[in-house]
């Protein structure tokens, strides 16, 4: 199966009942493209989200993001790399790279700090990679926002932007 992730900005915020709605009003669109929205990850102040999707192929996915409207500047294809009791994440890291990512010496680099989140009691979950290696989030359990943007600056891991979210997927829309 195919991943794709759309990283998206709102002026002015979405709220938790927004991004329900608009996953009921899309549902339609991702069942006549087969298309699976997996989950979205709304910014504590409504103001960014990441959202993953996973169909058979990407072009079924592109067809079904253009259908509904969506900007698709920010929409990359990727893989998924995560622990294999995954906790609830609550936190995402957002990294560039100018050069394509090495993933296996980032990990082993964190890896070699993993006092520093201990420290701070941040836990690795997920990471979302594109299939460039130019663009990765990574997705952590924390007590906030400023306890993993500490861990990530003292196991001198690269940031671009560190923020709060919650996940909403198919099991809100449905409650």
């Amino acid at each position: 199966m195919t991943q794709l992730v759309l990283e998206r900005t709102f002026d002015p915020p979405l709220t938790r009942q927004d991004v329900i709605n608009m996953a009921k009003s899309g549902a339609w669109c991702f069942q006549q493209y087969r298309v699976r929205w997996i989950s979205s990850m709304l910014a504590a102040d409504g103001r960014s989200m990441v959202c993953r999707f996973e169909s058979g192929d990407a072009e079924s996915i592109r067809q079904a993001l253009r259908k509904l409207d969506l900007d698709l500047r920010l929409l990359w294809k990727g893989t998924v790399h995560e622990v294999p009791e995954p906790v609830q994440p609550n936190v995402v890291v957002e990294r560039s790279f100018d050069a394509p990512a090495d993933l296996e010496e980032l990990q082993a680099r964190e890896d070699s700090k993993q006092w520093c989140l201990d420290t701070y009691q941040v836990k690795f979950v997920r990471t979302l990679l594109s299939s460039d290696r130019k663009r990765m989030l990574c997705l952590y359990a924390g007590p906030d926002a400023e306890a993993v943007r500490a861990a990530q600056k003292q196991a001198e891991m690269p940031i671009d932007r560190v923020w709060s979210f919650t996940e909403l997927s198919m099991a809100d829309v449905a409650a």
